[in-house]
């Protein structure tokens, strides 16, 4: 496959605090945008002293269709994975959102090999600490091909981490909240962890814990709402093996939950296409 990256230069960034253990390997993200660095995307982008390529990256692919025969149809793809902030920055949300679209996070294979398959964008730190500095939350992602492939595509599901606290959850808590504007996203989601044996709770209070502002790049998809998943810190270190939760190593070190989560996602995905026929 062809992922495309693309080499800039963008700004530098202040120290952050030190996390403990667990924290620095699957990755901390501010509370809320007023924690951020950077008010967007492109005003990362614009700062000259930190490289593309060194202290973060872009991947995405977006999945040629061709119709040149006035008999028949060729379905078109209807969904786009994202992670906002892959990486280091809320770690294990790049594997996921590979695994999700369809592709092996390890070596990007098909996976399953018979698909089907999604577009999927994601912005990865690849710092090997102080990735939180490049959070740019939600409702403040205006990377110009994250908006083309959204605008573009009837579903979008955003994938976040977050600490137990911040979802307001028991210390500890391996869990994940399900938010955004799309309710029947929501509910083949909610229905489609219980169904894996996978803690679920329906995202409310905090706007960008939610998912449920029209800015968020979540709901800026053809329909105006999507879907947005909050996991906690435990459960997406429960997703790999002990000692193997860091950038570099997670991809080849899943352990079954990892891929219980991913087709729970990518079932509740076909459901909901399902009702979306192309007319």
């Amino acid at each position: 496959m062809t992922v495309i990256n693309r080499r800039t230069l963008i700004a530098a960034f202040a120290a952050a605090p030190a996390l403990s253990t667990l924290g620095a390997a699957v990755g901390s993200t501010p509370a809320s945008a007023a924690a951020d660095l950077y008010p967007s995307n492109t005003a990362l982008y614009a700062n000259p002293t930190v490289v593309e390529g060194v202290d973060y990256g872009r991947r995405y692919r977006r999945h040629l269709v061709d119709d040149q025969s006035p008999q028949g149809r060729t379905p078109f793809v209807r969904t786009t994975v994202i992670a906002p902030h892959g990486g280091g920055i809320e770690g294990g949300t790049s594997e996921l959102c590979l695994a999700i679209a369809g592709y092996h996070p390890a070596d990007l294979a098909p996976a399953p090999a018979a698909g089907p398959t999604h577009d999927f964008w994601m912005f990865e730190g690849l710092r090997s600490s102080n990735n939180s500095e490049l959070h740019v939350t939600s409702t403040h992602c205006d990377d110009g091909v994250a908006r083309a492939m959204c605008a573009s595509s009837r579903n979008v599901l955003s994938l976040h981490g977050c600490t137990a606290a911040q979802a307001g959850l028991e210390a500890g808590a391996q869990a994940v909240l399900v938010g955004g504007l799309n309710p029947t996203f929501r509910q083949y989601l909610m229905e489609e962890f219980a169904a894996a044996g996978i803690r679920a709770v329906t995202a409310s209070g905090e706007e960008e814990i939610a998912g449920i502002s029209p800015e968020n790049i979540c709901n800026r998809s053809l329909l105006g709402m999507g879907a947005q998943l909050e996991m906690t810190t435990e459960q997406r270190a429960a997703m790999f093996a002990p000692g193997k939760n860091t950038r570099t190593e997670r991809a080849a070190n899943t352990l079954p939950l990892f891929w219980a989560y991913a087709t729970a996602v990518r079932t509740a995905i076909q459901r909901l296409e399902a009702t979306q026929p192309i007319l």
